[in-house]
């Protein structure tokens, strides 16, 4: 207004964009389709030394067991950052950019209504992978067709796909087992594991990193296969497992003999009760010692520790340099950067005749100028800031 001084209020922050574990959700699957996210920015600043509106939060939720990596450097290299292990937990991965000052800011005893105001700070930006792993009490292992699924199905209200015939089960699937009236346990059915799993052979990569997180494990053993071949299932399935995390052989193991319905499956059974050490047996069709199994499992759970937390990198420390900016010569380019100067040259609106005083004012401030001239600079070469550039005069 003229005469009435500087009015201009500031501008809103941005929002944050932040994850959020969220235990209604199981999958990733969303993020196949969008993977792209923007926060809204804060609003403009109006008369009155008024300030606007703070944009809000983008709150993504996630399923509770993502793991965050973020892609940093050149060639991006991903760096965990978070472990998002519990419900409600949340992760601020981009910062909104605050807002800018109005023009009440910049007024001084000589300039007492300056007609330039500041731009908002950009905000942060991020590039994400996300990796699910399961959050399950217990888990079920075993060789394709050993059934899995099936003892899943009976014990829980989970429904996987049942078929004669190897990979019928191509994703892990969860259910919640009721022991009693105030007891319960969450059990995760990992598809069948077989020789070359942990190289990727049968997607078996794809599925051993939901073992990871469970306490007890049950081994579920084909009994309709010869004793001996029993055995070789064991070894081929606890190989895969201590290739790619031997620490899982440290769980607690309970050994199961399934289809107990078939002759050959009993008299296998009998025949190995020696050879493991408090082997179980089912028929998950007759419900045969399903519910000593749940209870065993139960029971195992209770001692068992809780699940390790993975724990994200260390920050790593960075040692600003001395100097607040940095100038070099790039064909003929004389390219400034540095933080603070970065930051000036996006937030300073260069249409304006006031603001491009006012930024090269602070350059010559920080010494910007004078390194320049200490580098011959001549009127009319080209200074890149950022993504600005513009003649020297």
């Amino acid at each position: 207004m003229p005469k009435g001084g500087p009015a201009g209020g500031d501008g809103g922050k941005g929002g944050d964009v932040v994850l959020e574990a969220t235990a209604g959700l199981s999958t990733l699957v969303e993020f196949r389709y969008k993977k792209h996210f923007d926060a809204e920015s804060g609003r403009p600043g109006s008369t009155s030394n008024k300030s606007g509106k703070s944009g809000p939060d983008l709150v993504i939720p996630v399923p509770v067991g993502t793991i965050v990596y973020k892609n940093e450097g050149e060639p991006p290299r991903a760096r965990r950052i978070a472990d998002l292990s519990s419900a409600g937990e949340r992760l601020a991965i981009a910062r909104g950019g605050r807002g800018g000052l109005g023009n009440q800011h910049f007024a001084t005893s000589t300039r007492q209504a300056p007609r330039y105001a500041e731009k908002g700070e950009p905000g942060e930006s991020a590039e994400l992978r996300l990796e699910l792993k399961l959050l399950a009490d217990c888990g079920i292992v075993g060789l394709p067709n050993a059934g899995k699924s099936t003892l899943l199905s009976v014990v829980s209200a989970a429904r996987p796909k049942i078929a004669d015939y190897p990979f019928t089960t191509l994703e892990p699937q969860l259910g919640v087992v009721r022991v009693d009236e105030f007891s319960s346990f969450v059990m995760v059915d990992v598809p069948g594991l077989i020789e070359g799993a942990h190289r990727g052979a049968g997607l078996g990569d794809r599925f051993l990193r939901h073992v990871e997180r469970t306490r007890v494990l049950i081994h579920l053993l084909d009994g309709s296969h010869q004793p001996e071949q029993i055995l070789r299932d064991r070894e081929t399935v606890e190989a895969e497992l201590r290739a790619w995390n031997p620490a899982l052989l440290e769980r607690p193991f309970i050994y199961c003999i399934s289809k107990l319905d078939l002759p050959e499956a009993r008299a296998h059974f009998e025949a190995l009760a020696q050879e493991l050490p408090g082997l179980r047996g089912i028929s998950a069709v007759t419900g045969e010692g399903v519910r000593e199994l749940v209870y065993a499992a139960y029971e195992q759970i209770r001692r068992a520790p809780e699940p390790v937390r993975l724990e994200a990198e260390p920050p790593r420390i960075v040692l600003a340099p001395k100097e607040p900016f940095r100038v070099a010569v790039e064909d003929g380019v004389y390219v400034v950067s540095g933080e603070r100067v970065e930051r000036l040259a996006q937030m300073t609106d260069f249409d304006n005749d006031e603001a491009l005083g006012r930024f090269e004012r602070v350059l010559a401030k920080l010494g910007v100028e004078r390194r320049l001239r200490e580098l011959g600079i001549h009127e009319g070469d080209t200074v890149r800031i950022g993504d600005t550039e513009f003649f020297y005069s």
